[in-house]
């Protein structure tokens, strides 16, 4: 395909949006994005020098696109939905091509590139350059600050900041019980079902910068035995497709996966740390009607 190597997820995004109902969250739809294309998990564990996975940056920047094009929309931070016009439009790469050139010039004309991207992105963008470059979204900046921050906290720091986390969630009596002889259990908790009725969950959080595999969830699943009905596994890093498939395997406890984007949507959701600002574009259209 012509152009910038993120224009490739371009249509399987609009794809994937269309089939699963036309909006979804960031996460999921990423996910989803890379089950699609079937994307190897050893490819999708390439970083970019900031530590976030290259494939999930540049579908990142195909949204960023699309959203220019209007193809796609952002009713709320976390959370993608295909337009009228993203139901409507058939892409080929062709039109995708053309799409980029398209908004690409508006950036450009309205000097808005070099406000919106890093100078490097910029630099790509208005070459359209073939070669690798790191592509950082300016609207999801904070979320790759936020985990930067999180990987070098302390041990302790992270047990105690995922404690404050699980307890905005609305997780009872959560208790920090890591330290030596732990057994891979950093605390637990209780989930109020009614006034009467709860049950026990345990938790792991680490701050992993690679990749959780399917022992590590393994692993933690034996230290819930006889212990806990539920467990919940945090980690600054990502859980690789056979983890997942771990975490839900028939016939054993289920596991909560809490990985490094849906981290910050929680974070973003009870504003922990983070403060909202809302964000106006211009849309020049709008005005032509009335010259």
């Amino acid at each position: 395909m012509k152009g910038p190597k993120f224009l490739s997820y371009a249509k399987p995004l609009i794809e994937v949006l269309r089939n699963i109902g036309g909006s979804g969250s960031a996460a999921d739809v990423i996910d989803q994005v890379i089950a699609y294309m079937n994307i190897p998990d050893y490819v999708v564990e390439e970083t970019i020098s900031s530590g976030v996975s290259r494939v999930r940056n540049q579908i990142q920047w195909a949204r960023t696109y699309l959203v220019k094009a209007d193809l796609i929309d952002s009713p709320q931070r976390g959370v993608w939905k295909l337009t009228e016009k993203g139901y409507e439009t058939e892409l080929t790469e062709e039109s995708v091509y053309a799409l980029f050139k398209k908004v690409q010039g508006s950036f450009v004309q309205g000097r808005k590139l070099k406000e919106s991207m890093t100078a490097e992105a910029a630099a790509e963008a208005e070459t359209a350059a073939e070669a690798e470059t790191e592509l950082v979204v300016a609207d999801e900046a904070h979320g790759d600050a936020l985990l930067n921050i999180l990987k070098n906290l302390s041990p302790q720091g992270f047990e105690r900041i995922c404690k404050r986390l699980l307890s905005e969630v609305g997780i009872h009596d959560v208790q920090i019980i890591g330290g030596a002889g732990d057994q891979g259990i950093d605390g637990t908790g209780v989930i109020k079902v009614n006034e009467v009725v709860g049950f026990t969950v345990i938790f792991q959080c680490k701050r992993y910068k690679d990749s959780v595999v399917p022992h590590h969830v393994r692993d933690f699943r034996g230290t819930m035995q006889g212990r806990a009905d539920k467990g919940i596994f945090i980690t600054t890093g990502r859980f690789t497709s056979e983890a997942k498939k771990e975490a839900v395997r028939d016939g054993v406890p289920p596991i909560e996966l809490i990985d490094g984007e849906r981290l910050v949507s929680l974070f973003e959701k009870y504003q922990l740390g983070l403060k909202p600002k809302v964000v106006y574009d211009l849309m020049p259209d709008f005005f032509d009607n009335f010259k």
